[in-house]
């Protein structure tokens, strides 16, 4: 099936992109991935127009973007600079990369693809050098928010595609089991796997409530820490993988 990856990054309705994942999550995406991270060059995996790329560049002079999507590429590129990083316009199943990375990350793209376990194998084979490791986060099945749906029958299960995460290209909702069961079949060895952000209010919610003095700092920080204490229960789900590759 020809999919439209141009399509699926419009959000007129905002009921996809929410304020909490760029403003809230991103930075503790950011924060868990550190102490894994390697010196040297960053992959990134789906860059969308450039938000989580944004924050690469602080901490990498380079960085390298995949993105399907020509118009969000180009967005992107607008608001980061030509010379930020460098920009392919490809699909992950297509796209022939120069080099293999030191650090990969690929944040709530997964869930998107045909094909997670063939793209996660060439992350293994092809893409990820010696020693580098491989960030892989993933929006959270059993997140209280989805479970509180599940109760209230607005989703069927915790692993249900809404229409909303279907018309944006979801292809499937991962849980930590599921997520590792994908990378350790693509031939990935998992050293370590948790949450980010514990959550029990859905992203609509929060965009409503951080505009609010109700939410503090200190609150974010503790759902965060939380999350840390009980994976299964956050927004995100990670996971950290070296190669299987020997040299």
């Amino acid at each position: 099936m020809t999919r439209d990856y141009n399509a699926e990054t419009v959000d007129n309705d905002r009921q996809y992109a929410y304020g909490f994942d760029f403003d809230v999550m991103h930075p503790f995406m950011v924060r868990s991935f550190a102490p894994f991270l390697r010196p040297g060059a960053m992959l990134e995996l789906g860059s969308y127009k450039g938000d989580f790329t944004r924050r690469l560049l602080a901490e990498f002079d380079d960085v390298t973007c995949v993105e399907a999507s020509d118009q969000a590429m180009a967005e992107a590129q607008g608001r980061l600079g030509a010379q930020a990083a460098h920009f392919i316009n490809a699909r992950f199943e297509d796209v022939t990369l120069p080099r293999r990375y030191d650090n990969i990350v690929m944040t709530h793209v997964l869930e998107h693809l045909d094909d997670p376990v063939g793209v996660l194998r060439r992350v293994n084979e092809e893409w990820l050098a010696p020693g580098g490791r491989f960030f892989l986060a993933c929006p959270n099945a059993n997140a209280p928010s989805r479970q509180i749906a599940v109760k209230m029958g607005l989703i069927d299960h915790n692993a249900a595609v809404t229409p909303a995460e279907a018309e944006h290209g979801h292809r499937c909702t991962y849980a930590l089991d599921t997520l590792e069961r994908d990378a350790v079949a693509a031939g990935l060895k998992v050293v370590h796997r948790s949450g980010i952000f514990f959550k029990a209010l859905a992203n609509f919610q929060w965009d409503r409530l951080l505009k609010t003095d109700i939410i503090s700092p200190a609150y974010l920080e503790g759902c965060f820490a939380l999350g840390q204490q009980y994976p299964d229960l956050c927004s995100s789900i990670y996971l950290v993988c070296e190669s299987s590759r020997q040299g």
